[in-house]
C-alpha cells in the first residue's frame, strides 16, 4: 500500500517543435525525477493528472492556424521508459499520458484530443487510482503528422500533477517488474 510522504506539485517538462519541422518527426525530452525516486527507501512518484499544453511563436499564442502548414495533428505522449524519437503503442505499459491536437485549416477548426486515455487518474485523495513511476526519468515526445510545423516553433508542454509516496517491498517490486518487464 502507498503512503503520501509529500502533498500535490507539479512537474513541467516543454519540448521546441522547430519552424518547418517535417510530419512524422519526433522531438523527446526528459524530466529528472532522481531526487524524488529511491530504491532504498521505497520511495516513488505517483501521477494523478498531465495536462498537454500546445503554444507557438515568440509571443507563446494559441493560434492553430499558425502551427502547422496544413490539415494535420500535433501529438504528445509522456511515457517513463525512453522511447528514442519515437511514439509508443497505446497498450504499452510505459505509456502514462497522451493527446494530439488537430488542426483542420480547410474549415478553420481546432480540436484538442485526449486519445480516451486516462490523463486524470482519480480524486487527488486516492494514491490507488494514480499512475506509480519507479524509473527516476519521464520522456515527453511530440511531433507533428500529416503537415509540417508551419513558420513559427511550437511549444508543447506536459504540466505533471504528482507527488511523493512511500511503497511497501510487494508493491516496489511489483511495479520495477511492470517496468522492466515493459522494457522488453
Amino acid at each position: 500500500m502507498a503512503t503520501a510522504k509529500t502533498g500535490s506539485f507539479y512537474l513541467t517538462e516543454t519540448v521546441t517543435l522547430p519552424a518547418a519541422t517535417a510530419a512524422g518527426a519526433r522531438v523527446t525530452g526528459t524530466i529528472d525525477l532522481g531526487a524524488y525516486v529511491n530504491v532504498a527507501t521505497g520511495q516513488a512518484i505517483a501521477i494523478d493528472s498531465v495536462d498537454f499544453v500546445y503554444q507557438v511563436g515568440s509571443d507563446f499564442g494559441s493560434d492553430g492556424k499558425s502551427m502547422i502548414s496544413t490539415d494535420g495533428a500535433i501529438g504528445a505522449q509522456l511515457v517513463d521508459l525512453n522511447p528514442g524519437t519515437a511514439f509508443v503503442r497505446a497498450d504499452n505499459q510505459s505509456l502514462i499520458a497522451s493527446g494530439s491536437l488537430n488542426i483542420d485549416q480547410t474549415n478553420n477548426v481546432v480540436t484538442h484530443v485526449s486519445d480516451i486515455y486516462p490523463d486524470n487518474y482519480g480524486s487527488a485523495g486516492t494514491l490507488s487510482e494514480m499512475f506509480m513511476v519507479v524509473n527516476d526519468t519521464l520522456y515527453l515526445t511530440a511531433g507533428p503528422d500529416l503537415g509540417n510545423i508551419g513558420g513559427a516553433s511550437v511549444f508543447v508542454t506536459a504540466r505533471i500533477r504528482a507527488r511523493v509516496v512511500k511503497l511497501g517491498n510487494k508493491d516496489w517490486m511489483a511495479l520495477a517488474l511492470q517496468s522492466t518487464a515493459s522494457d522488453n
